[in-house]
């Protein structure tokens, strides 16, 4: 029995469910994000994926307006997080390392952050400001 519980701690994430996706628009670019809304998807985020699908990311939905923050622990992949404030406008966005700690903040309340591709903001000038739309679509 023992060996079973092993097996099935190792086995969890690839047994997760696959989370919901929602189409959302930056300026001209479309995004396929993945819908983190709970605390279990919100933990889990992009830990041990070895890669994402061109315009791919995650969404992340917190339970309310706060100085939310990020980290890299068992991710792979190098990442650019964007804090959205509750109308869907960019507060910030910062660069993530793969496997680090270190913590990425939002600089004033945020209730979404969006992972994409480490530079993916950056190549298509998004910056602080734009507003994205299809966020509407998770109410």
């Amino acid at each position: 029995m023992r060996s079973l519980a092993f097996l099935m701690l190792f086995a969890a994430p690839a047994l997760a469910q696959p989370l919901p996706v929602v189409q959302l628009s930056a300026g001209m670019h479309l995004i396929r994000a993945e819908v983190a809304a709970d605390y279990s998807s919100r933990g889990r985020g992009l830990m041990h994926r070895k890669s994402l699908g061109a315009n791919a990311g995650m969404l992340f939905v917190f339970d309310g307006a706060a100085i939310h923050c990020m980290w890299m622990k068992n991710t792979y992949l190098p990442l650019s997080v964007a804090f959205l404030d509750e109308q869907g406008a960019i507060i910030n966005i910062a660069d993530m390392q793969p496997h680090s700690e270190q913590s990425h903040c939002a600089t004033r309340p945020s209730v979404y952050a969006l992972e994409m591709a480490q530079g993916w903001f950056a190549q298509r000038g998004i910056k602080p400001g734009l507003k994205l739309g299809g966020l509407e679509k998770l109410r």
